[in-house]
């Protein structure tokens, strides 16, 4: 992985919050790109990241300039209560930011 991806919003400083959001995202995916179906507290025991920004960097890769991949959710759990997501790329299994 090669650069640090764009990201967007009113509050986002590319120069502070950069460097710190790479990494996790290039970590969820990691964790993804096995194909199988994840909680966000299953990625936050793998990763070690917060649920909330487990579920940023999963939103993320749904994202145009991320590579449009599909991220697919289902609910899971006794009485439906979790939702799990699965990570399906668009192509070989590649971090978004990965230069082209």
């Amino acid at each position: 992985m090669n650069a640090i991806p764009p990201r967007d919003g009113i509050t986002y400083d590319h120069e502070q919050r950069g460097p710190r959001l790479f990494p996790q995202a290039a970590d969820v995916w990691s964790a993804m790109h096995d194909g199988r179906w994840y909680s966000l507290q299953a990625l936050h025991e793998k990763t070690g990241y917060p649920t909330q920004s487990i579920s940023a960097r999963i939103r993320d890769f749904r994202k145009e300039r991320f590579g449009s991949h599909r991220v697919d959710k289902q609910r899971h759990g006794l009485y439906g209560g979790t939702w799990v997501y699965k990570l399906v790329p668009n192509r070989e299994p590649q971090c978004p930011g990965d230069a082209e």
